[in-house]
């Protein structure tokens, strides 16, 4: 059934008349056809192969320098065709570039060139997959974050009313990933408008990526079980989501909202955060106490993710840390900071920076 529901075909969006690279490359190659059937045209009428091309030239130009009489009926009739097809030729060529600049469809081209090749330069960036009011929301909160992000979505007024990097394109195809970087991202988000659209991307990451973490969002929750069988890692539904926030706010608002502040707000001395205990570093092998990880760095970890998933929450002092457990800690800026250069191996620099600047024209 799952088979059935993702193996429809999908046809890549149709190249669209208006674009720049197309109506700027059909102007010029109608303008070298006149060319070409001109120059031909007088060869076949007994012209050198110079005075032809100058002739052809002369007559789409409407120059008329007049130094190659016209002696013989064909030469004039053939003049008369190439003047009624060429000159139309030419003109509709210099309207295009002439709407191009003023329209500033060439500054646009440009913008979105340098936005291409920033794209290609980015590593372990977040991609939102969907621009509707969830990816949106998403991608601003990953690059408030520090993160860089890019997202991928078929509507183009959604996409430029962003400030971030985008791809415009179907998500579901593989050129629309490869284009938005899925070989060197981190995590690829599934924010696409329906369950099914949302399956078939996961599918698509996967086969272009394996390793890839993936969230997907649910509309409903039979969709859920779906999304993991497809590979999500994480499945994510909104609408539930959204009721426990609620409910959760009702009966203990003072706990709900210190967890949201500390979660979102970047302007609070203290906040949550995840780090990674690496193969090689200090923190591996040895219990909290031992690490002394309250008095070296003076962070608090919370909670300790072992490597099947499992959650130790509230760990001792003898709870043991191994290479690859996730430790969940508050701290000040500075103390996370601290405590990420002890999950760290010795000698070894932070991770890439991160960039939270957008993506302006």
């Amino acid at each position: 059934m799952l088979h059935r529901l993702i193996r429809r075909s999908r046809q890549p969006p149709r190249r669209d008349p208006g674009d720049i690279r197309f109506r700027l490359g059909l102007s010029l190659a109608l303008v070298a056809a006149v060319l070409v059937f001109g120059t031909v045209g007088y060869l076949a009428l007994g012209l050198e192969p110079l005075d032809a091309l100058f002739k052809t030239i002369e007559t789409v130009s409407t120059v008329g320098f007049g130094e190659i009489s016209l002696d013989t009926p064909g030469e004039k009739v053939f003049t008369i065709i190439l003047i009624l097809v060429g000159v139309g030729t030419v003109l509709y060529s210099f309207t295009v570039v002439l709407e191009t600049i003023i329209e500033g469809r060439l500054t646009d081209h440009l913008w979105r060139r340098r936005m291409e090749r920033e794209i290609a330069q980015l590593n372990r960036h977040v991609i939102v997959c969907g621009c509707g009011r969830l990816g949106r929301t998403v991608a601003d909160y990953i690059a408030d974050a520090g993160r860089d992000v890019v997202v991928v979505d078929l509507d183009l007024e959604r996409l430029e009313s962003t400030a971030h990097r985008f791809v415009h394109g179907d998500a579901n195809l593989d050129d629309t990933l490869r284009a938005a970087g899925i070989e060197r991202a981190a995590t690829l988000v599934a924010a696409l408008s329906t369950d099914a659209d949302n399956v078939y991307l996961t599918l698509a990451a996967r086969a272009l990526r394996p390793d890839i973490f993936v969230i997907a969002r649910a509309r409903v929750s039979q969709a859920e079980a779906r999304l993991r069988q497809a590979g999500a890692n994480r499945t994510i539904n909104p609408q539930f989501l959204g009721g426990a926030r609620v409910g959760a706010m009702a009966l203990q608002p003072h706990v709900a909202e210190f967890v949201d502040v500390v979660m979102h707000d970047r302007n609070i001395e203290f906040r949550l955060e995840e780090l990674i205990v690496a193969d090689g570093s200090p923190l591996g092998d040895c219990s909290i106490r031992e690490a002394q990880i309250r008095d070296r760095t003076g962070a608090l970890v919370l909670a300790v993710r072992e490597a099947d998933g499992h959650f130790i929450t509230n760990p001792t002092p003898d709870t043991r840390l191994e290479p690859g457990h996730v430790l969940i800690a508050i701290g000040t800026e500075e103390q996370l900071r601290a405590l990420a250069e002890a999950a760290r191996p010795p000698g070894t620099g932070p991770g890439p920076r991160r960039s939270a600047r957008p993506f302006n024209r």
